[in-house]
């Protein structure tokens, strides 16, 4: 009798011990030399499988956006690994990268400051074509022409100017140069935080059709814990550059497991008297990242921190299916 194995789904992306450290000069300038490291970004790991959203919450300036830059090497690694295509893309000589950096997109926080105000947007939408040598002058326009349509623009805004749009059209713009090269994975960094509530809804609403149209892999960074909820399958919780929990969305939502996820998750608005439930607040200020605490990083701030949380680095666990907490409380 033949035995068949699950088929499991295979990681897209793979990070693996990923950290961004960044120097900080002494006041004395050229001759103090260095008086410590920023480590914005501290030994993450996690997957992104093809075709799902892994949204990234936690509170500003735990890393978030640090973590994106570094993944898609704009900004480079300290240490670490990025595996994608059976290949680390932090090992990969620039002209490699460079002819794979399509597959990998962005799309910014910012719609008013990522888009250049002295181009026309058809000419913004083409460079990227330009600069990977895709087609020649009328197959770029006939891209463009076909990416506007699918963003919910009109054909005759390839001939405005970014001054000329609101900031959901701005946006809309922005996400058809990520797309236009046929990207695997785009990385959303605050998409929707510099736009009206209203304006939010349609531009999340056009990222989870054009994932199903194109297949798309989206790694979402937001601090609005709401707008995570709806659009991803998966959350990881940042804290001072650290992966504190991982999780399918509703189980997180549902059940959080590490203090400072539960104290997150508490400051969400709830209107509906059946879902509301004790706001938890944090004692002590956030320490700084360029001197961080021993042991478990959030110590400082934990309603239940025991001698241990003190001395030693909690191991990330599997504490149910698919929910991982790197905490000393499920040891």
């Amino acid at each position: 009798m033949s035995i068949q194995t699950k088929n499991e789904k295979q990681p897209i992306l793979q990070i693996q011990g990923l950290k961004k450290h960044f120097p900080v000069k002494s006041s004395l300038g050229f001759l103090g030399g260095t008086k410590g490291n920023v480590k914005a970004v501290n030994d993450v790991s996690f997957e992104l499988f093809e075709g799902e959203t892994f949204g990234l919450v936690g509170e500003s300036g735990c890393g978030k956006s640090t973590l994106g830059r570094t993944i898609l090497r704009l900004t480079e690694p300290t240490e670490g690994k990025a595996i994608y295509k059976n290949n680390d893309v932090f090992r990969l000589p620039s002209k490699s990268f460079n002819n794979m950096r399509q597959e990998l997109q962005m799309v910014f926080q910012d719609p008013y400051s990522s888009l250049n105000p002295k181009k026309r947007i058809g000419s913004i939408l083409e460079e990227p074509l330009i600069i990977h040598g895709i087609g020649n002058k009328k197959e770029r326009t006939e891209k463009v022409m076909d990416i506007l349509y699918k963003v919910g623009l009109q054909v005759d805004h390839y001939y405005r100017y970014p001054h000329e749009f609101s900031g959901g059209q701005k946006q809309r713009i922005g996400l058809a140069r990520a797309l236009i090269v046929n990207p695997k994975i785009v990385v959303c960094d605050e998409p929707v935080s510099a736009l009206d509530v209203s304006i939010q809804s349609q531009i999340l609403n056009l990222l989870q059709g054009l994932q199903a149209e194109l297949n798309l892999s989206y790694l979402f960074i937001s601090h609005d814990l709401s707008v995570v909820r709806h659009i991803s399958d998966r959350v990881g919780v940042m804290y001072l550059g650290n992966m504190v929990e991982v999780a399918k969305t509703e189980a997180l939502y549902a059940k959080p497991l590490h203090p400072y996820t539960e104290a997150l998750l508490s400051a969400i608005p709830r209107t509906n008297s059946e879902f509301k439930k004790e706001r938890i607040i944090l004692k002590g200020e956030v320490p700084s990242p360029l001197n961080l605490p021993s042991g478990c990083v959030f110590h400082t701030r934990c309603p239940y921190v025991k001698d241990v949380c003190k001395q030693e680095v909690p191991v990330k666990r599997e504490v149910s299916p698919q929910h991982f907490v790197a905490c000393h409380l499920y040891n």
